[in-house]
């Protein structure tokens, strides 16, 4: 038997208060994707053809490259919190979690800073 009333069992186990802002942002991303995605598939196969040059020009121009490092950003932004929910989910460990969502975060940051930048090289027509 417990001292404890019902209200006092269960304090603690329920919301943090941050479940219902990131599920919004997960939607809100998946509808900018499904809207960049649709964008980026149906420029590339309007190209002539899908060689170095012909992609770099088209990044060159008007506001591809603008449209191409939000797609990259909301890609990165998307993922994080995918893999964010599988590893509060299945990962117990409290240091083990803290650990593996650090690491994620920190990935997914350079990986968008390296598509962001390899798009800005290409725009600007330093790459070669």
């Amino acid at each position: 038997m417990s001292w404890r009333s019902a209200l006092g069992r269960v304090e603690g186990y329920g919301t943090a208060k941050e479940g219902v802002g990131h599920w919004w942002t997960q939607r809100l991303t998946s509808v900018a994707l499904i809207v960049l995605g649709c964008w980026f598939v149906v420029s590339l196969l309007a190209l002539p053809g899908l060689d170095y040059s012909t992609v770099a020009a088209w990044v060159r121009g008007g506001w591809t490259a603008p449209v191409l490092i939000l797609f990259v950003i909301v890609s990165a932004w998307h993922s994080q919190l995918g893999v964010r929910v599988v590893i509060e989910d299945y990962v117990h460990e409290v240091g083990m979690k803290t650990v593996a969502l650090g690491l994620v975060s920190f990935a997914h940051v350079i990986v968008a800073a390296i598509g962001v930048y390899a798009v800005l090289r290409i725009a600007f027509g330093s790459a070669v």
